[in-house]
Parts: structure tokens; sequence; C-alpha cells
């Protein structure tokens, strides 16, 4: 969340700098609240201070032989009001709470203004489109021609938006997870980490997705605990949170985590769009990097990050374009956020096939992720970092359609053939 000492200093600012994300209609209501709320703290701290000095006034006219009874019933009036003021209080810090929670993350200064996904910038493309003797099909086309792409299974199983995927494909699947993961622990410095797919409430609201975003998730009840635990929809979830009120050593920074894990997503709100296929799931696979940094190093470690998912596309020989988001196409925790965009032959256009965004300190500031600079002096928050590395199903969807051939069959890439135990092609009945 961001900081409720910046918002009191610059309002107008921090209005301004929203104006494109949403949430400046939050701020003046949540000054308001800020304002009542000191209020309240100041008349119990000047009560409790009454009380101390009547309690001893009190008790040295009591050692006296004085009658206090009338300054004693004064004071429980003073004790009532007391007890009072702190339930309005406890209303009052729960309602400035769940106004900043619904305040998104100020966009850094270099990140241009808009609205829309129309006004992101690109800022570079590698790879160019391959020319076809034939016209290219869509993944689903392919995989379902293959008979190793199986939506009206998944459907029978779950319902629409899961996949079966059969044999070789679910093989290619696992041989893109296990050759992102070598390439960013073997030579990008990331440590991977096995996290858990269920996180609590708490968890979630420290990462920036509640409350915002719930409509968004899979829960499960636990009957017995009386406790919710939501279904990760990415690792950034849990492993963003794995040094939770931790204070972390400046030398032992930036701290580079790399995690495999299914995902879940209710896709809530997208009924119609990319409804066939594989672009748009309930489940799917993903790569996720995650950076924790002091504030300085977190520039640079984005865009370090942005290189570290660019290398897997070139690897694969999967050409794509990087585009810098405009103020209003961020994600809600994110202060700047590039998208890697590959070039699927079957749509004829680029999508997204990984975000990866600075978050500054609104991450670390919900869960308490502090850093002791080296050189002494005030603890601070870090910044944390977050960007897929790569998404797995639709980096596979983006290998099926460039490597198609004329017969229906795909091209193994050259990187991906040690760990697919040598096999050059897929064809049906493979």
């Amino acid at each position: 969340m961001l900081d409720l000492r910046l918002i009191r200093e610059q309002p107008a600012a921090v209005e301004r700098a929203l104006a494109d994300r949403g949430g400046a209609e939050l701020i003046k209501p949540l000054l308001a609240v800020d304002v009542e709320r000191r209020r309240l703290v100041r008349e119990s701290e000047e009560l409790k201070a009454l009380r101390n000095r009547a309690s001893e006034a009190i008790g040295q006219a009591r050692r006296r032989g004085e009658d206090a009874s009338a300054e004693q019933a004064r004071m429980r009036e003073v004790g009532e009001r007391i007890k009072a003021l702190e339930e309005q209080l406890e209303a009052v810090d729960a309602e400035l709470e769940g106004l900043l929670l619904q305040v998104p993350n100020l966009p850094d200064a270099s990140v241009p203004a808009g609205q829309t996904e129309e006004q992101n910038v690109e800022i570079r493309r590698w790879g160019a489109p391959r020319a076809y003797g034939f016209p290219p099909k869509l993944h689903e086309e392919i995989g379902e021609g293959l008979g190793l792409m199986d939506f009206e299974r998944a459907a029978k199983l779950s319902k629409a938006r899961f996949t079966v995927l059969w044999g070789p494909l679910a093989r290619l699947s696992r041989a893109l997870a296990d050759f992102m993961l070598d390439l960013h622990t073997r030579e990008h410095g990331y440590t991977e980490v096995w996290v858990p797919h269920l996180v609590n409430p708490t968890t979630m609201q420290n990462n920036g997705l509640l409350p915002k975003f719930e409509d968004q998730s899979f829960k499960t009840l636990e009957p017995d605990e009386g406790r919710t635990l939501f279904l990760i929809p990415t690792a950034e979830v849990p492993v963003t949170a794995l040094h939770t009120e931790e204070t972390l050593p400046e030398q032992t920074l930036p701290r580079r985590y790399v995690a495999f894990t299914p995902c879940y997503r209710r896709e809530a709100g997208t009924y119609g769009k990319d409804m066939k296929g594989m672009i748009r799931q309930h489940q799917f696979d993903k790569v996720e990097l995650v950076k924790v940094t002091t504030p300085a190093q977190s520039p640079a470690e984005l865009e370090s990050m942005v290189a570290n998912a660019e290398e897997v596309l070139k690897r694969l020989e999967l050409p794509y374009r990087v585009v810098l988001h405009c103020a209003g196409d961020m994600g809600f925790q994110a202060t700047k956020s590039y998208d890697l965009e590959v070039w699927l032959p079957g749509q004829g256009r680029y999508r997204e096939i990984s975000s990866c965004s600075d978050c500054g300190a609104f991450q670390a500031r919900r869960a308490e992720i502090r850093y002791r600079p080296a050189a002494g002096g005030k603890v601070d928050y870090c910044h944390t970092l977050n960007g897929s590395g790569l998404a797995v199903g639709r980096t596979l969807v983006a290998v099926v359609e460039t490597y198609q051939d004329a017969d229906g069959g795909i091209t193994i890439p050259p990187a991906l053939r040690p760990y697919m135990h040598g096999l050059e092609r897929i064809t049906r009945g493979a």
C-alpha cells in the first residue's frame, strides 16, 4: 500500500499520479478519515493523561484523609469516555485500512500517460515472423489434429477453459518448464524455490490481490477450522511473501527467486474472450521470477528481469516484442511494467507471454519486508519485483504455432531437444 504520510503531505500530487489509474477519488475520503482518526487519538491521549494526573491527586488526597469521591466519580466518567473513544478508533482504523487497501500503486515517472493498452509504448522487437508456404493454423487445430490436445475431455472433467495434453505434447510442456528453470538457475543466478499452492487471505492481501481481486480467485473453506485458503493465481504470491515481517541485511540483496507452479484464475469478466484453445485458462503452469531488492537496485533489476525472460524466447527462436505499459494499463501493485508479446502465426498477431513489474515498496509495506542498510542507519522497506519467465502454456502455444509443419506435425526447437530425449518432430501417432 501507499505511505499514508505521503498521501497526507502531497495529496494533490498523489491524485494527479492516479488520474489514469483510478483511485484518485479515494484520496479525499481517506484524508477525512485520517483527520478523524488523529482527532480521536488526540482526545484519547489527553483524557488518559488527565486520568493519570487525577489518580495521583486522588491518592494524595486519600493519604491526607480527604474525601475524593467526587473526583473518583468524575474519573469513572472519563474512563467510560476513553473506552468509547477506543471503540470508535478501532472502527475508524478499519475504515482507514480498507480505503488504503483500495488505492493502487503510483506510476514511476518514466511510465507513459494513458489509460488503455492502445497507449502502451513498443520498446523493441526481436526476430522476424516466419513465412509459411501454407496458411498457418491455430494451435488448437494443430493439437487436436495430432490427437494430443483434448478440450472435450477436459470440459467433462471440469468445465470450459481447461485442457488435457497427451503424450509428446505433455512431455513438451514439461520440457519447457525444465528448460526455463535450468536457464534461470544456471545462467541467470536465481534460486529455485518450491512453495505452497494454497495461501491464506493475509498473504493474498499483502500481495495486493485482496480485497480488489477476490472475484478473480478460486478459494476453499476448511469447515473444521473455519478458515479460507486461496489457490494461487501466480507463484508471485507465496514467493514474494517468503520474507514477510523480516528485516534483511542489505548485503544479502538483491534476492532472486524462481518457482514453477500451476496457477488458478477464475477469469471473471472474460466470457467470450479466448474461449477456444489454451490462451486463457482457469489452470495453467508458469515459471515465475521474483526479486527482493533495495530501492536503489530495483530499476536495474527490472531491466535484467525483462532480459532474463527475453532470453527464453531468444533460445527458442520465437519472435517477440517488448511493450512498456502506460499508467492506466498496469497491474494494481506495479509502479512500472513491461510486457513481452510473442508472435503467434495462427492468430497473426503478438500476444502477451510475460509481464515483468517493479512494485516498489507497495507489497513490502503491506508484508513488513524491510532491509537494514550496510552503512547503518534506519531500516527501510525493500522493493519487490516479479515477472513470468515464462507462462508455460502460452509458450507451448507459441512453439506449436511457430514450428508447425505443412503435414500437421510440429518440429521441436533445437533448444528443447535435449529435454525431449532427442525427439525432433511430433507427428500423429508419435
